[in-house]
């Protein structure tokens, strides 16, 4: 099996290369920026999935995300591979954003999904309401393969229910530093609980990223310089941090199904996020966390005073998120794409 991924920023390439290969894959670096638009960056993109594909002949090909949908996709039809399953992770920043920049992307993503879409044999979907988005804008077709998917699934056994910690109450954020992630939100409800309860904890975890929506350090010093949040920076193992936190915040203005917060809920811990496509599938509202409107700070910070002022409910929303989380196995999300793929 090869995998093909981007150029990696955050984690070494010979880490992925090393980790990978205890699995028993191969890795591709694939020429291609998640943020660039280059045509002749997304040109190579092509040409190079194409030349892989012509020396490996594989019997399948799988792409999630924009930039391998756009192109691993049409290449693969263009060397005959029998299946080719895409499927959608979420819609970003370029179906999110308002900018002059980002109906640009949306125009041009837009066409480029329709491309590809032509040439897959199934395309999944984590949410209904993008499934929805992309029927009304046409790049679905009646005749077209479609299928549902739970995010893409949560192992069970490695993110472990664990006791929420004694103490006053920890929020924590686990995300990409992007403004639609909701991450001033979170900084600005933080700010609003802590003038009330300055014992409350809030944690941001998280990477810098090159999206064009991207937090600024400057921002996060500022924040931490105030005392307002704490910053842990990128983690690649989100154990210990799930582990340490009382309860999961996820402000998103629009996920696929955000996987941080699967793992929050195999953890054993309440959700508190938005009422928006990816999100809501998370959460039963009062059962296992509470739902809030999006870019709305003082909802978000209300929420979190309430769980704050009734410690007997984090304990019960604990139990019920790790009930949830068996819907989202990552064994039932493997095995509907190995189906689709023939395997």
């Amino acid at each position: 099996m090869i995998v093909s991924t981007t150029t990696p920023d955050e984690i070494p390439a010979n880490r992925i290369r090393d980790e990978l290969a205890q699995l028993g894959a191969e890795v591709d670096f694939a020429p291609y920026s998640r943020a660039s638009l280059n045509p002749m960056g997304e040109w190579r993109a092509r040409r190079h999935f194409h030349a892989l594909f012509t020396r490996l002949r594989p019997d399948g090909v799988f792409a999630a995300n924009p930039k391998p949908v756009f192109h691993a996709i049409p290449a693969a039809a263009a060397c005959k591979t029998p299946t080719r399953v895409a499927m959608i992770t979420g819609l970003g920043y370029a179906f999110i954003g308002t900018s002059v920049k980002a109906r640009l992307v949306r125009t041009v993503a837009t066409e480029l999904y329709r491309r590809a879409f032509s040439h897959a044999t199934t395309v999944f979907f984590q949410n209904v309401d993008d499934r929805n988005e992309f029927a009304r804008r046409g790049i679905l077709t009646s005749t077209q393969n479609v299928r549902m998917c739970a995010g893409s699934g949560v192992d069970l056994q490695r993110f472990a229910v664990a006791p929420i910690p004694l103490g006053p109450p920890v929020f924590t954020m686990i995300a990409r530093l992007l403004a639609d992630k909701g991450v001033r939100e979170f900084v600005e409800a933080a700010r609003l609980v802590r003038a009330q309860r300055p014992d409350v904890r809030f944690r941001l975890v998280g990477w810098i990223d090159a999206n064009p929506s991207a937090i600024r350090r400057e921002e996060i010093d500022r924040w931490t310089r105030a005392g307002v949040v704490e910053y842990a920076g990128r983690v690649d193992d989100p154990r210990a941090e799930l582990a340490a936190s009382s309860v999961f915040v996820l402000p998103s203005y629009r996920e696929g199904t955000p996987k941080s917060a699967l793992e929050a809920l195999a953890t054993g811990r309440p959700i508190v996020t938005t009422h928006v496509p990816g999100c809501r599938e998370t959460v039963d509202h009062g059962v296992n966390g509470l739902l809030v409107p999006p870019r709305d700070a003082r909802a978000l910070a209300s929420a979190c005073l309430e769980l704050v002022q009734n410690p007997a409910c984090i304990a019960a929303m604990a139990t019920a998120s790790r009930h949830k989380a068996e819907q989202f196995d990552v064994r039932r999300v493997n095995a509907a794409i190995i189906e689709a793929l023939g395997a």
